[in-house]
């Protein structure tokens, strides 16, 4: 366990210490706060409390920024070692792969989680500020910063399992981002035609289980879906009454979206040569 804090500790200060971290947080919080200015501006006159269009604005732009960041954070933490070769040296001391792994990924998650929460909590701040926001509001909030954590870890993840997948930088950097096309762009389009092809007769049986097949889709089921004040302003009513999944089950399917290729990329890694 001490390795493992060590580890982290480690790459959580070289993270502080790395401009483009501080890039990804800086522009979380310029776009967040941007779009919880322009969105509260109709808010007075539907009656719609402003923190809770904040949380319809964020998400979607969760879904396309923090996963690229996550991807870009992690897509080098083996793979990048082993090409300088400080993979030898660090498995010549008294520790072991999995919490090489585990160490990592928990160093580069506190990152994620803190460009996260400051750069959103900013903008929760400024829609507070703009206007009266209700409980549920603030608990609508609250389960967005959550869960975008969570999103951000589980694309974290996947970019620890293509980095110990593959033996050049170049060849992870090309995986990441052809997977972050694969689930953010391409895996609903292909949804979408799925759909119309078979005209609907996947609609109540098969198209909600599907949606757990990708961690976006299930984050944003979860944040435009999950409560009241949220959904109705969404335009998710229809999509929540199909896919009536409970919002701990969205909240278990993104955890097992951190859990697998994780362990995937343990498994994976205790088994190949340095």
């Amino acid at each position: 366990m001490t390795s493992i804090l060590i580890l982290a500790s480690k790459e959580f200060r070289d993270g502080l210490r790395n401009r483009w971290v501080a890039a990804a947080t800086l522009l979380l919080a310029a776009l967040a706060f941007a779009l919880t200015l322009l969105g509260s501006s109709p808010t007075g006159l539907l009656d719609v409390k402003p923190l809770a269009t904040t949380v319809v604005s964020i998400s979607s732009l969760t879904i396309f920024l923090v996963p690229l960041i996550a991807l870009m954070l992690g897509y080098d933490a083996i793979v990048g070692e082993s090409e300088r070769g400080c993979l030898l040296l660090m498995l010549t001391y008294p520790v072991s792969r999995t919490e090489i792994i585990v160490g990592k990924f928990l160093g580069h998650g506190a990152i994620l989680a803190v460009a996260t929460v400051v750069g959103y909590g900013a903008a929760g701040a400024a829609a507070a500020w703009t206007g009266s926001a209700d409980a549920e509001s603030w608990r609508a909030f609250g389960a967005l910063l959550v869960s975008s954590v969570l999103l951000g870890l589980s694309f974290l993840a996947l970019a620890y399992l293509i980095s110990v997948l593959v033996t050049e930088r170049s060849t992870a950097a090309g995986l990441a981002v052809g997977l972050w096309l694969l689930f953010i762009i391409v895996f609903d389009l292909a949804l979408m035609g799925f759909l119309v092809a078979s005209k609907g007769a996947m609609g109540r049986e098969v198209f909600p289980s599907l949606l757990l097949l990708n961690p976006a889709d299930a984050y944003r089921l979860f944040n435009l879906s999950a409560f009241e004040n949220v959904r109705k302003i969404s335009g998710m009513a229809g999509l929540s009454a199909t896919a009536h999944f409970a919002p701990a089950v969205l909240l278990l399917s993104l955890v097992a979206w951190i859990a697998a290729p994780l362990a995937a990329a343990i498994a994976i890694f205790s088994r190949r040569e340095a």
